[in-house]
C-alpha cells in the first residue's frame, strides 16, 4: 500500500489511516476567524459585481497564515475594490477586531476615507456594539451614515453546533423556496 497516503502497520501489515489528530488545525483562533471573515468578505463583494481576484478568495488558511501571521495586523487586513462596471464606484473594508466600536474607532475610519467630498455614504456593518459616544462622533461625517447589525445565530442552534461553528464567525446562508427562488443573507454566531 505504498503511496496511499495511509501510515502505521497493522496487526497483519496492512497500512492503517492518519490519525485524526494529523487534521487538526495547530494555528490561532484569531487568525481563523480573520480568515473566515476576509474570505467572507471577498465573498459578498464578489457577488456585488466588484473585482475580486480568485487568488485571494481561494487563499488557503495555510497561504493566509504565511502572509499575515497568527495575529493579523487589521491595517494590512484592509481591503480596497472597484465595481467591475463602474470603477468610479470603489468600496473600502476595515477590520476593526473584536471589540466595541468608540470613538476612537471612527476617528480611525475617518482618517482612512480619501477624498471625503466625493463619498455619498458610509456602511458600518458591526458585530458588536457601538458605544453612545461613536454614535454622536458619526454626526461630524457630512454624509449618509448607514449602521447594520448583523444577526445572529446562537451557537446553541442545531445548525450552528452540528457545523461547530465558533462565536464571532459569519456565516453565509442561502435559502431556496418557491417564492423567493434564492435569497442570501449572513449571520452573526453569537
Amino acid at each position: 500500500m505504498e503511496g496511499s497516503g495511509l501510515e502505521g502497520d497493522g496487526l497483519n501489515g496492512e497500512a492503517l489511516g492518519k490519525c485524526l489528530s494529523g487534521f487538526m488545525d495547530d494555528g490561532s483562533t484569531e487568525s481563523h476567524r480573520y480568515y473566515l471573515s476576509r474570505r467572507t468578505v471577498l465573498e459578498m463583494l464578489r457577488d456585488r459585481g466588484y473585482a475580486v481576484p480568485n487568488s485571494e478568495i481561494n487563499l488557503s488558511l495555510q497561504e493566509f497564515r504565511a502572509i499575515h501571521g497568527q495575529s493579523p495586523d487589521l491595517d494590512r487586513l484592509r481591503l480596497s475594490v472597484t465595481h467591475e462596471t463602474d470603477p468610479s464606484k470603489r468600496m473600502m473594508v476595515v477590520f476593526y477586531g473584536p471589540g466595541t466600536v468608540k470613538v476612537s474607532g471612527i476617528r480611525l475610519i475617518s482618517g482612512l476615507i480619501t477624498n471625503k467630498e466625493s463619498l455619498t455614504g458610509l456602511i458600518l456593518i458591526l458585530q458588536n456594539h457601538i458605544t453612545n459616544q461613536a454614535l454622536k462622533a458619526l454626526d461630524l461625517f457630512s454624509f449618509k451614515v448607514e449602521i447594520f447589525q448583523l444577526p445572529r445565530l446562537l451557537k446553541k442552534d442545531a445548525i450552528a453546533r452540528y457545523y461547530g461553528f465558533e462565536r464571532g464567525q459569519v456565516v453565509k446562508v442561502t435559502y431556496g423556496g418557491e417564492i423567493t427562488e434564492s435569497h442570501v443573507t449572513y449571520r452573526c454566531v453569537w
